[in-house]
């Protein structure tokens, strides 16, 4: 390199609890605020039985993008591992699935969080509430376009502030829950005769997969991590387990307070479900606390998505699948501002579409795809650099791509024909560049 060439390369600046703080920024915010509450209307009170399977697909994909980011500590994540262990085409598969599922998921904490904000002051929905999300969503792009260190910071604070508010609604609503609202947890899981419930179920667990698949955050900052073949795997483990436990409760109290189809439509109608457990419960005090946790969470979450997405962008574009431009890391800042940019304005214009459950069954299909290219990657690793058995990436292969085709068909239709698309235009390009 030249020594007025700018420089390509990040610093290594996150640790262990840096790295876990990043994932629960990723997971604690639209998968517990909005989503639980999305998938309760989908499957019922069978949401916890979906929430669990959510999990154990989440944790073996988890381990899967581990072992590969403890082999290839890049930028990039499943696009890198694509690339490197498949072939191009499944490379650049990857990255642009991700480019859109998690632009389509940081579009819905967008929404979420301009929900809470409007619940708390009185306002109404309509083109206020998208116009608040795409703001946000351009506020949190030009402070993630500051730097990782600084992202940090603010990170940690969001997450808890976030917790700090969950852990009270845990506390307030689920003895309640449990103590009057038994009845409404029946039935746990559907009839093994009965196929449209057994179709719920898989299609909230698709919905709820989503909201773990943050620690994939921790993975595309394999760059940017110290000791990456010892704290990744650690940081997925510790943030997967502690975000099942918390999904389970506040999924417990928002059924066990309200009922299924109740928590659903406050899910769908306002994007702010668990400030209706607050008013069920007549607790004014919850509900402020809740609004302020909910609107720091989602910030998080926008924080950590415009994170992770500007990186994958940033190795598309080393790899020529993207403008070169967006590969240059500013020296000051140690960050790709150009890729952060263009990766807030995509999320901007996805948040006009201004339905969560749009944005979020998108956002479930597509990552879905992504990380059935995890695994297969996985399968790749050659003995000496896996950390972990072969059957471990096979069960996340093939529940990816049991769950990814329970979404609604007009979500999948159109997310497979993006896909195809994008391999098009991805063959064209690399015929020209010969």
């Amino acid at each position: 390199m030249s020594p007025t060439a700018p420089p390509t390369t990040l610093r290594r600046e996150i640790g262990l609890p840096g790295a876990v703080l990043l994932g629960l920024g990723s997971m604690v915010g639209t998968g517990v605020f909005v989503s639980v509450g999305i998938a309760a209307g989908v499957a019922g009170p069978p949401v916890l039985a979906a929430t669990v399977i959510a999990a154990a697909i989440a944790a073996a994909n988890g381990l899967s993008s581990a072992q590969l980011a403890a082999a290839r500590p890049v930028s990039g994540g499943t696009y890198e591992y694509g690339y490197v262990w498949l072939t191009p085409a499944f490379g650049f598969a990857a990255g642009w699935m991700f480019l859109l599922a998690k632009s389509a998921s940081a579009a819905t904490a967008a929404l979420g969080l301009s929900g809470y904000l409007l619940d708390r002051v009185g306002g109404s929905g309509g083109s206020g509430h998208t116009a608040i999300a795409v703001m946000g969503a351009l506020a949190i792009t030009a402070f993630v376009a500051g730097g990782i260190r600084r992202s940090n910071v603010g990170n940690a604070v969001v997450v808890g502030a976030a917790l700090l508010g969950l852990l009270l609604l845990v506390v307030t609503a689920l003895p309640m829950a449990v103590s009057r609202g038994a009845h409404r947890f029946v039935p746990a899981l559907p009839a093994a005769s009965d196929p449209e419930g057994m179709g719920r179920l898989l299609h909230g667990a698709a919905l709820m997969f989503v909201a773990f698949t943050g620690y994939g955050r921790i993975a595309t900052l394999g760059e940017e991590v110290r000791e990456p073949r010892r704290v990744i795997p650690r940081a997925i483990v510790v943030t997967v387990t502690v975000v099942t436990v918390l999904y389970l409760a506040v999924a417990a109290s928002g059924v066990g307070v309200l009922g299924a189809e109740a928590f659903g439509a406050a899910a769908e109608e306002s994007a702010a479900p668990l400030e209706a457990i607050a008013g069920a419960l007549g607790a004014s005090w919850l509900g402020w606390v809740l609004g302020v946790a909910a609107v720091a969470a989602m910030a998080g979450v926008l924080l950590n998505l415009i994170l992770g997405l500007s990186r994958v962008l940033l190795a598309m574009a080393r790899r020529g699948d993207a403008p070169a431009g967006l590969a240059r890391v500013d020296p000051a800042r140690s960050s790709p501002v150009a890729a952060v940019w263009a990766c807030g304005l995509l999320v901007a214009g996805i948040a006009l579409v201004g339905d969560v459950r749009t944005t979020w069954s998108f956002s479930a299909f597509t990552v879905l795809v992504y990380y059935a290219i995890t695994n297969l990657a996985a399968l790749r690793l050659p003995p000496d650099v896996r950390l972990f058995p072969r059957w471990i990436p096979v069960v996340g292969l093939a529940g990816c791509l049991g769950l990814a085709f329970w979404v609604e068909p007009r979500i999948w239709g159109v997310g497979s024909a993006l896909l195809v698309v994008g391999l098009i235009a991805h063959r064209v390009a690399r015929r020209r560049r010969g």
